[in-house]
């Protein structure tokens, strides 16, 4: 996570998206043969004509492996139309089908480029899998909704392999739907790459299995979802620094300075030990995670220090190169030690850049993928290149932290911004070792926005990142005239159809499954205790926020003080108690409070309440009855009631 960054995105919310499109406008500036597109496709030769997809069509895979693809393609057209194709395997497709086929002599479409080819059918052609998926994708947006295919031809490659997002998912648990619902939107824009900083609930090393993990089944499932839409995952575990989420409970693998004061943020690198229980957590998390890529991050490991304070590590690197040795070797001997055993596990290293200061007389392994974030005068994209490393563009500019300034989109936007335009340096000409650019989500606040608020403030930038990464002309001259074209296109089908609010407001008892124990605010105002006991007059009132969840209002004859379940008590991080077992308390409701904010997952009055910002459930404690929070695999479930509203407080006097 970065320390350093504090105000780049993600301000007050914009407007509200619409989650079904209304079908998209042909572009300003272009032809008016031209389908409004996001990306634009590199190449589209428009014809007379449209074909209009009919019942009886058949979404055709030309061989096995396209047959999910087809599957996909088919769900979706049903999300976005109501239209249900069927889907068959083998043969050349009949006249108003939709054919999928790969053929891998076009070696022209490249890794993920496509031919697109609308007449009497639909006839999508990759060199790969991945290519004939991406076409589907632009058939969606073409649809927009409707049946309609205007007749035209497309060849359609992207500048940049790599077109990325990033989640740190670092201390807090981000829901595996909002995963699910970005992977959907990713694969609608045809960006391919996500990153993802999470904990995975060890087994090996039980005690780094607090707060903000996640289950290797829900790893699986994000895996699973990565394969359905052709996105490359990249899992981080970050080291030497920012490692605090595991050493929390490891003291004797903390770096510690001249004074013995240990930082459980920093992993001793001088220490056998240390690199043992790295590689040891990497290898069992790569048991679940479906990937050919491994992220150290290797940023800010003397971020609000220096290796002065550390004598143990450039003893270290005198002992291991010699005299001329630096502390930095000792770092970078800790980067290439880890990047051999990546590589003997067949997978490829990313780190970030700012690890790479220059001081070192060790050279980096030039197998290293390096994500360029910050500006090293010493260490420029440039320098990077021409020591032969791969570099992405993971720059500042591009950064969505909660509750920071919003991303200048438009500034980018209209400035034609382009991967190539790094912090610090701008290159030019053709540049082979740049691979992409990505976006990146930071919750250095996590109790400024919610899962939700995020999702909506990343709608344009994403869209924004989808057409500078492909690299097709601008489909609209102006900013305006984009935003107008992305609300246009809207989001990906299916995805307005996660159930965010599955109960009407209202007042209701919240009972335990199973139990006649309901949570009950006996004896609560400030800060008191909620609890699960036996009062029979407890109620809540429910009330939608704009944002999709819910504020549980204590309904009590005897105060007119209004007090709301809140998450506030326990040992703050970013912002809020983001561990398992911390209190669940009645605070003064609040308008602004996102800890104030409920989930509710399920249908009917069968729900799992789960706290908006923390992202874990509401569960009772067996010592006392006090409901706490606790990871969802642990908590009950519970039903809600609907009950009469207690009367209003007496007036005095």
């Amino acid at each position: 996570m970065r320390a350093t960054v504090g105000a780049v995105v993600l301000a007050a919310l914009a407007l509200l998206i619409p989650a079904v499109s209304s079908g998209p406008a042909a572009a300003a500036g272009h032809a008016a043969t031209v389908p409004g597109l996001i990306p634009a496709p590199v190449r589209w030769t428009g014809q007379a004509g449209t074909l209009r997809l009919a019942a009886t069509a058949a979404v055709v895979a030309r061989t096995a492996e396209l047959r999910g693809d087809a599957a996909t393609f088919a769900g979706d057209v049903a999300d976005a139309t109501g239209l249900r194709l069927s889907v068959v395997t083998g043969g050349g497709g009949a006249a108003g089908d939709v054919v999928l086929g790969v053929d891998a002599s076009r070696e022209e479409l490249g890794a993920e480029g496509y031919e697109l080819i609308v007449g009497d059918t639909v006839r999508i052609t990759g060199a790969t899998a991945a290519g004939a998926f991406l076409g589907t994708r632009t058939v969606l947006q073409m649809l927009g909704g409707g049946r309609e295919l205007p007749h035209g031809r497309a060849v359609d490659v992207p500048r940049y392999a790599e077109r990325g997002v990033g989640v740190c998912a670092c201390y807090i648990h981000v829901s595996p739907d909002w995963f699910e619902r970005l992977m959907r939107e990713m694969a609608y824009l045809k960006l391919n790459q996500l990153w993802i900083e999470a904990k995975v609930a060890s087994d090996d090393y039980p005690k780094t299995t607090f707060w903000g993990y996640y289950t290797k089944d829900e790893v699986r499932r994000l895996s699973a979802m990565a394969r359905k839409y052709h996105i490359t995952l990249v899992p981080e575990i970050n080291s030497p620094g920012h490692i605090d989420p595991y050493l929390q409970n490891h003291p004797e693998l903390q770096l510690a300075d001249t004074k013995g004061i240990r930082s459980p943020s920093r992993l001793d690198i001088t220490r056998p030990e240390a690199f043992s229980f790295y590689t040891g957590l990497l290898d069992e998390a790569l048991t679940v995670w479906d990937t050919p890529y491994w992220h150290m991050g290797a940023d800010e490991y003397m971020l609000g220090s220096d290796y002065a304070a550390y004598p143990q590590i450039a003893a270290y690197a005198k002992a291991k190169y010699g005299a001329g040795a630096t502390p930095q070797d000792a770092f970078v001997d800790f980067v290439n030690r880890v990047d051999d055993h990546v590589r003997a596990v067949g997978r490829t290293l990313r780190i970030w850049n700012d690890g790479l200061s220059g001081d070192n007389t060790v050279p980096v392994n030039k197998d290293i993928r390096v994500e360029h974030w910050t500006a090293e005068p010493e260490q420029p994209p440039s320098a990077l290149l021409a020591q032969g490393h791969r570099v992405m563009n993971a720059a500042y500019a591009l950064y969505l932290i909660r509750g920071g300034s919003p991303m200048k989109t438009r500034e980018l936007y209209e400035s034609d911004w382009t991967p190539l335009r790094f912090e610090g340096e701008t290159l030019s000409g053709p540049q082979p070792g740049v691979s992409g650019a990505k976006i990146t989500m930071w919750p250095d606040s996590a109790a400024a926005q919610t899962e939700n608020e995020v999702e909506t403030e990343a709608y344009l930038p994403l869209r924004f990142l989808a057409q500078a990464t492909w690299g097709g002309p601008k489909p609209a001259a102006t900013y305006d005239g984009f935003s107008a074209l992305a609300r246009d296109i809207g989001h990906a089908p299916g995805w307005e159809n996660t159930v965010r609010l599955p109960v009407k407001d209202g007042t209701y008892a919240l009972t335990l499954s199973g139990s006649a124990t309901r949570l009950t605010t006996t004896g609560g105002g400030e800060g008191a205790t909620a609890r699960f006991g036996d009062d029979g007059g407890a109620a809540w009132k429910l009330s939608a926020t704009e944002d999709g969840y819910y504020t549980l209002r204590a309904v009590r004859a005897d105060t007119a003080t209004a007090y709301c379940l809140d998450m506030v008590k326990g040992a703050r991080y970013l912002g809020a108690p983001l561990e398992a077992g911390a209190t669940v308390t009645t605070q003064t409701c609040s308008a602004t409070a996102r800890t104030q904010r409920w989930q509710l997952t399920g249908t009917g009055t069968g729900v799992r309440l789960v706290n908006a910002i923390s992202q874990l459930g509401l569960a009772r404690r067996a010592a006392d009855g006090a409901a706490v929070q606790q990871p969802p695999d642990e908590q009950a479930a519970a039903t809600l009631r609907p009950v009469a509203a207690a009367p209003p407080p007496r007036g005095r006097g």
